[in-house]
């Protein structure tokens, strides 16, 4: 049978030699002398080779010891690095976040969340990736993303979503003739060139009804897979596009303005994680702020 080695043997035997007596070696580890004692023995006993020179008062390791002690200090260095590293995970100071999303809080939402996180948690790796709602949904229910922000519906089972509402806005380019209008409705898109979100987007479909309703012509001749990209192409100037509040409402210096947009059209927005998986504690504490942040943004 091989050696069976204790860790509360290797504590002892490594402050035996850096402390150079029982009296010290128990002093450093908060022991009585007996139990010093009484580990060493049981130590050199597992080994089956002395340790130390017992003889005329003198208590000094034998060659034999420091050819362990080497290993020993190494082995108890790595035990503490993986102490310090479980500690780190359970606090939420060390690991890693994976988030994939579709791409509607690619550009103008999460870099700033994540860059705040990472400033709070700076040895936390952070992974980001853009895709498909479909094929989120697959990685998160397969645990091989941590947090998904897809659009509705949610197209996997296995899936737990917390569902968020935002009301959408119509950009325009600031010298555009709808900028003097405090509301745009259907009717004041007539005849104008409103861009496609790719896919039969939950956006179009909304606004097609409403035109559809009052029997409005709507040119589509431009379709943007991303709302980044449909709000710089109305950057460009001439084109109009309904976007989700976070790229339709914020300020990039880029002479795109928005209105409010009557009767309400809604983009709905999912954060996903895996039924019944335990995300670690800086995933936790990363959907928790994603989450803090889309309620501010919601209504």
């Amino acid at each position: 049978m091989g050696i069976s080695l204790k860790l509360r043997h290797m504590e002892v035997f490594n402050a035996l030699i850096e402390a150079g007596s029982v009296s010290r070696a128990a002093a450093r580890l908060s022991l009585t002398q007996p139990a010093v004692s009484i580990a060493l023995s049981n130590f050199e006993a597992e080994l089956g080779f002395a340790l130390f020179h017992r003889e005329r008062g003198f208590f000094t390791p034998t060659t034999e010891a420091m050819l362990l002690h080497e290993e020993v200090m190494n082995g108890l260095q790595a035990i503490s690095r993986v102490q310090e590293r479980a500690t780190g995970i359970l606090s939420g100071q060390t690991g890693r976040v994976s988030i994939a999303t579709n791409g509607v809080l690619a550009f103008n939402f999460l870099p700033k969340l994540l860059a705040a996180f990472q400033q709070d948690h700076p040895n936390i790796k952070v992974e980001i990736k853009v895709h498909s709602s479909r094929q989120i949904a697959t990685w998160v229910a397969n645990h091989t993303i941590d947090i998904g922000l897809i659009d509705l519906p949610v197209p996997v089972a296995g899936l737990d979503a917390k569902i968020f509402k935002f009301e959408c806005v119509c950009a325009m380019h600031k010298e555009d003739p709808l900028a003097k209008l405090e509301t745009l409705q259907p009717q004041s898109l007539a005849g104008r060139s409103v861009i496609s979100i790719t896919g039969s987007h939950q956006i179009d479909e909304q606004l097609d009804t409403l035109l559809a309703k009052d029997n409005i012509s709507v040119p589509r001749d431009v379709t943007a897979y991303y709302f980044a990209i449909a709000r710089n192409l109305v950057a460009a100037g001439g084109y109009l596009a309904i976007l989700d509040p976070v790229n339709g409402r914020v300020d990039l210096q880029d002479d795109v303005i928005w209105r409010p947009f009557l009767p309400r059209i809604d983009n709905k927005l999912a954060v996903i994680t895996a039924k019944g998986h335990a995300i670690g504690q800086a995933a936790l504490e990363m959907q928790t702020r994603i989450q803090n942040a889309l309620n501010d943004l919601a209504s």
